[in-house]
C-alpha cells in the first residue's frame, strides 16, 4: 500500500485531508493542483471509504480530464486499501464514457457533465436524448439564415457578434423572453429578434449549441427539484478545477449540485484569470469565501515548475493589480540567469533574434525544440514568425490553426454521421444533401423543409413518405437513394463497429471518387478521410449506433489544446490564452508594446488592462528556465509602419532581474526612462 499523502508538502497535505465543507485552494502556477486533486479523489475513496460514484471533478479541457483520470487510476490501482474485489478493469477509467462511469469517479468538463446529464434526462425539457450539439460553423450558419429571413443586413449586424451577444446571454442565465426585456438599443433589439429565431431553430432540429448544455441543464434542475435531488445525492463530493475560468452559468451548476452536501472544493489562480471576454467571471474566486459560510482557504505557494528569477519576474508584472488575492511564490531552482529583454528593429528583426536563440540553445545545450514556445497576443503575430522559420528550416506547430475537424471533408462525413444519428439535424441534411452532387436545388430543398414543418417528421421520414408531385421525378429519385442510405445506415449502426459504419457510408456515397480528383489537394483530402478511420478506432469495443453519439460528442466539444501534440519535435506557436495549462523549457514572448500587450482595445479600462498583466504573468510562468520579453521599434500593422512605446509591463520588472540587449541604437525616449526602469541601473 502507497502513503497517499507521500511527497507532498504540509499545504498540499492540508488540502488532500480537508475533505468536508467548502473549500478554496488559490494554487499559484506549477504549485501542484492536479496532484492535489488526483490525490484528494483517492484520499477520500480509501479513507473515507466513499463510493467513488458519490465524487464528481470538473476541468475545461478533455486533455485535462483525461490527464486526471489517469493519475487517479494508477493511484487506485497501487492502494491496496481499495477493494481488490472490484478489479483493476472495473475501475480503470473509459475516456469517452457513454455515461456516468461505475464504480470510478466522474472527471469531465463542465459540457461532457451536461451532455451525460441532458442524454438521460432532455425529455423532461421536450428534446429528445438523440440531439445533436451544433459547432462554431452551424451556429454561424444558422444564424446567417434566420438574419437572411429576417431581412436584417449582415454586414450591418456582424453574425460573429450577434452570437457572441447570445452567448453572452445564455452565460448568464438570460433566456430570450428576458433578453427582449432588458434590450437596449438598436444592437440589443436586433439581437432579440433573432435570439428569439434562433432557439426555436434549435428547438426544431433537436439541437442544443455549445453554452445550451449548460443553460438547459440548469432548467432542467430548476424546474425538476427531484432530478437536482438526484444528482445532488450522486455527487456527495464536488471538486473544480481552474476556478478562475467560471462564468456564472458554470458557477450556478456547481451551487446547485453542492447545495445539499455542501463538500465543494475548488481550486484556482486569480492571477490567472484571462477568460473575461467569454464569459469567465473573477468575483467567483475572489467572492468564494462570500457565497460559501465557514470556507476554508489553503495556499499552495511553492513553485516546482520555474526558477525564482521567473517568479520573480512575474510577481513584478502582476503586482501592480488591485483586484487580487495575495501570495508569496517561491522555488528551489534558482538559475542566477536573469531575464531577457530584447528590443529588435521591426518585426524581421524579432523573428532572427528568436531563431539565432534557439539555434545557440540547440546547438550548445541541446534543448529540443518542443520545450521551446513562442506566445503572442493575437494570430496574426505569427506571421513574420513562420516566414523566418521557413526561411531557416526550423520546424514548428502552430495551436490554433485548422483542426483536423473543421477541415471539409472531415466536417462532410461527420454530417453524415450526425443526420445518421439525429434524422431531425436539418442543418447536416443542408450541408450534405448535394454531396456527392444530386442536382438537389434551393426550391426543392425548401420544399422538404417545409413539408418535415408541416408533418413534424424528420427530415428523412419525410422524404421517405414525400407524397406531392411538385419535385422532379430525377431529383424525387435522388432524394430518395440519398434519405434511403441514411436510414440503412442508420439500422446498420446497431450491428456494426464505427469504423465499418464509415467504410459502408463512404462507398454508398461514393465518397472517394467525389474527393479525389487527380490532384494533390484531393489526395490531401483523402489522407484526412483516411485519418478519421484511425480517430474513431477507440471506439471498437462499442457497436456504431452507441459510438456514433460519443464520436460526435467528442469531436463537438474538442478544443485546440486537445490536439496539442507533444512528441513532434518543433518549436510551439499559439497565443497567451492558448498557453494557459501548459509548459516549456523556453519561453519567447513578442509583441511587448503598448497596443499589442496591453492590447489597444483594453487602454482605457483599468480592468481590462488588469486582465492583460494578468495575460502577460500567465505567459512568463509558463517557463521553466528562460523567459525572452521582445519588443520592436517599429512594427507594421495592416501594411502600415508603427512605432509604440515599450509595454508598460516590461518597466514593473524590477531592473536587476533583466538584461537587456537591442538590436542597434535605443527606441527609448528621455521621458519613458524612470529612475526604476528595467533599462538602466
Amino acid at each position: 500500500m502507497i502513503n497517499i499523502l507521500e511527497n507532498l508538502n504540509p499545504q498540499q497535505k492540508d488540502a488532500v485531508l480537508t475533505t468536508d465543507g467548502p473549500v478554496l485552494v488559490i494554487a499559484g502556477p506549477g504549485s501542484g493542483k492536479t496532484r492535489v486533486l488526483t490525490h484528494r479523489i483517492v484520499h477520500i475513496i480509501a479513507e473515507k471509504k466513499a463510493n467513488p460514484e458519490n465524487i464528481l471533478a470538473v476541468t475545461f479541457t478533455n486533455k485535462a480530464a483525461n490527464e486526471m483520470k489517469k493519475r487517479v487510476t494508477d493511484l487506485i490501482d497501487k492502494m491496496s486499501a481499495i477493494d481488490e474485489s472490484q478489479g483493476s478493469q472495473n475501475r480503470n477509467y473509459n475516456a469517452y464514457e457513454t455515461s456516468f462511469p461505475k464504480n470510478f469517479p466522474t472527471i469531465c468538463t463542465f459540457h461532457s457533465l451536461c451532455v451525460k446529464i441532458l442524454r438521460e434526462e432532455s425529455e423532461l425539457i421536450g428534446y429528445k436524448k438523440d440531439f445533436v450539439i451544433f459547432d462554431t460553423d452551424d451556429q454561424k450558419s444558422l444564424s446567417k439564415k434566420i438574419m437572411k429571413r429576417l431581412q436584417i443586413n449582415d454586414e450591418q449586424f456582424n453574425p460573429k457578434a450577434v452570437l457572441a451577444e447570445i452567448s453572452k446571454a445564455k452565460n448568464e442565465l438570460v433566456t430570450p423572453q428576458k433578453y427582449e426585456v432588458i434590450a437596449d438599443g438598436f444592437f440589443q433589439e436586433t439581437v432579440s429578434k433573432i435570439y428569439h429565431e434562433y432557439q426555436k431553430e434549435l428547438k426544431q432540429t433537436v439541437s442544443f449549441d455549445f453554452d445550451d448544455l449548460i443553460m438547459q441543464t440548469i432548467v432542467l434542475f430548476l424546474n425538476h427539484p427531484k432530478v437536482l435531488e438526484k444528482y445532488q445525492e450522486m455527487f456527495r463530493y464536488i471538486m473544480v478545477d481552474e476556478y478562475q475560468d467560471t462564468n456564472y452559468a458554470q458557477y450556478k451548476i456547481v451551487n446547485l449540485l453542492s447545495k445539499k452536501y455542501n463538500n465543494i472544493f475548488v481550486v484556482g489562480d486569480d492571477w490567472q484569470s484571462i477568460y473575461k471576454w467569454r464569459g469567465a467571471d473573477l468575483r467567483n474566486i475572489l467572492e468564494f469565501e462570500k457565497s460559501y459560510s465557514g470556507a476554508k482557504t489553503i495556499l499552495l505557494e511553492q513553485n516546482y515548475r520555474s526558477t525564482q528569477e521567473i517568479l520573480d519576474v512575474s510577481y513584478g508584472i502582476i503586482s501592480k493589480n488591485v483586484n487580487r488575492k495575495e501570495k508569496n511564490l517561491f522555488s528551489s531552482k534558482k538559475s542566477g540567469q536573469p531575464i531577457v529583454v530584447y528590443e529588435a528593429a521591426d518585426e524581421k528583426g524579432e523573428a532572427e533574434f528568436i531563431v539565432s536563440e534557439i539555434a545557440k540553445l540547440n546547438a550548445k545545450q541541446g534543448l529540443q525544440l518542443k520545450e521551446i514556445a513562442i506566445l503572442y497576443r493575437t494570430n496574426a503575430q505569427s506571421r513574420s514568425i513562420e516566414e523566418t522559420f521557413l526561411k531557416y528550416g526550423v520546424p514548428y506547430k502552430i495551436v490554433g490553426g485548422i483542426k483536423f475537424y473543421m477541415r471539409k471533408e472531415i466536417k462532410d462525413l461527420i454530417a453524415y454521421f450526425r443526420l445518421i444519428q439525429n434524422n431531425n439535424d436539418t442543418m447536416s441534411f443542408e450541408r450534405i444533401v448535394n454531396i456527392p452532387k444530386r442536382g438537389i436545388g434551393k426550391t426543392t430543398y425548401e420544399k422538404i423543409i417545409s413539408e418535415t414543418k408541416r408533418t413534424k417528421r424528420s427530415v428523412v421520414e419525410t422524404i421517405l413518405n414525400y407524397e406531392n408531385k411538385d419535385i422532379a421525378k430525377k431529383r424525387m429519385e435522388s432524394l430518395f437513394s440519398f434519405a434511403d442510405i441514411i436510414s440503412k445506415s442508420k439500422e446498420k449502426s446497431k450491428n456494426m463497429k464505427l469504423g465499418e459504419l464509415l467504410d459502408y457510408l463512404i462507398k454508398a456515397i461514393d465518397y472517394k471518387n467525389y474527393i479525389v480528383d487527380g490532384t494533390e489537394e484531393g489526395n490531401s483530402r483523402w489522407e484526412n478521410v483516411k485519418e478519421l478511420f484511425t480517430a474513431v478506432l477507440k471506439y471498437n469495443k462499442l457497436n456504431a449506433e452507441e459510438a456514433l453519439k460519443l464520436f460526435i460528442e467528442e469531436v463537438a466539444l474538442a478544443s485546440d489544446l486537445d490536439s496539442v501534440d507533444e512528441s513532434q519535435d518543433s518549436v510551439t506557436l499559439m497565443t497567451l490564452h492558448s498557453a494557459k495549462g501548459l509548459e516549456y523549457d523556453t519561453v519567447f514572448i513578442i509583441g511587448l508594446e503598448e497596443g499589442i500587450l496591453p492590447h489597444s482595445m483594453s487602454m482605457d479600462s483599468p480592468v481590462e488592462i488588469e486582465e492583460e498583466r494578468r495575460l502577460c504573468y500567465v505567459g512568463v510562468t509558463r517557463a521553466k528556465n528562460r523567459v525572452n520579453l521582445i519588443f520592436a521599434r517599429v512594427r507594421r500593422i495592416f501594411g502600415s509602419p508603427q512605432a509604440n512605446y515599450p509595454s508598460r509591463f516590461l518597466s514593473d520588472i524590477p531592473a536587476h532581474l533583466v538584461d537587456m540587449k537591442n538590436q542597434g541604437y535605443s527606441y527609448l525616449t528621455d521621458d519613458y526612462k524612470k529612475k526604476d526602469d528595467i533599462y538602466y541601473d
